[in-house]
């Protein structure tokens, strides 16, 4: 390989890597960070897998009342035992507890025509997704997507108070600490119960260390392969989610051109030029002797 190859392998490993170590830093610092907007508007032939990415993505656990006062209660328990609260604190507790469910109430009442009508839809989704000839009709499959619009819209804002609720009640109990207590313990969260095996509950807290970490890698050029490998595929599903891409700033084009050039850095080992790989490299081939190493 040339030197000017060389040089331009590395300029292009460094670049990426700053890219994605800019991002992931940004994400961290945000601290309100989150992938929802990008699964919610995912488009193209996996937009339903996408889509079930986010968390509660059909609403059926925030407009459950059952399931948020268990939910409540729970926390309402374990945040007093975090903190050590004593009886006057564990009444104030359930104060906030009662309050949260009475909001609840309040709001589902307030909202039953939007909340009937979102459910409604739901079903006649359901029911156009299970249809085969609705998927080799664009205008049928058009429609379908202007209903999930719709429904979406529909609801948002009935949900958006219901997330309210939530936060507002985490908050006030929290709040319940004493300063001594405050300072023995760090703030409790009141964690999403996750509905799936992968969400937006834990892809929001794994992201921004996942684009620290394999930036770092690439900047340093430490295990370079491998991190490459991770960042194009992740890039790659990113295509995928906004298929086909359109134009302008929103294209996921972007994501393609960088992810085919982190499969570049994957192939070529770029990490051993001007990288710590090079001498993770020496280490392996001292050990396993020259042979082993090249295979």
């Amino acid at each position: 390989m040339g030197h000017i190859a060389i040089v331009m392998l590395v300029i292009l490993r460094i670049t990426i890597g700053y890219h994605f170590l800019s991002e992931g830093t940004e994400k961290y610092h945000a601290g309100n960070w989150t992938a929802k907007p990008f699964f919610a508007n995912a488009t193209g032939p996996f937009a339903g897998q996408f889509r079930k990415m986010v968390w509660d993505h059909d609403g059926a656990m925030r407009l459950d009342l059952k399931q948020s006062q268990i939910i409540w209660a729970t926390y309402r328990d374990a945040i007093a035992n975090h903190y050590g609260f004593d009886e006057e604190q564990k009444a104030n507790a359930q104060r906030n507890y009662i309050e949260a469910v009475e909001q609840f109430k309040y709001i589902t009442e307030l909202n039953a025509n939007e909340i009937e009508e979102f459910q409604l839809g739901l079903e006649r989704i359901e029911s156009l997704d299970l249809d085969p000839v609705r998927d080799g009709v664009s205008s049928l499959g058009g429609q379908r997507e202007t209903v999930r619009r719709e429904l979406t819209q529909l609801i948002a804002p009935t949900l958006n108070q219901i997330d309210m609720i939530w936060e507002n009640y985490e908050t006030s109990q929290n709040q319940l600490a004493t300063d001594e207590q405050i300072a023995r313990h760090p703030a409790y969260k009141l964690v999403r119960p996750r509905n799936a095996m992968m969400d937006t509950s834990l892809i929001d807290v794994i992201i921004p260390y996942f684009d620290i970490a394999l930036g770092w890698c690439l900047i340093l050029g430490l295990f370079t392969s491998v991190a490459s490998l991770a960042l194009g595929v992740f890039l790659l599903s990113v295509f995928l989610s906004q298929f086909p891409p359109t134009t302008g700033p929103g294209s996921s084009n972007y994501q393609l051109i960088e992810g085919l050039a982190c499969f570049v850095l994957a192939a070529t080992g770029a990490g051993r030029f001007a990288g710590l790989d090079f001498f993770l490299h020496l280490i392996i081939r001292k050990v396993c002797g020259p042979d082993e190493a090249a295979g």
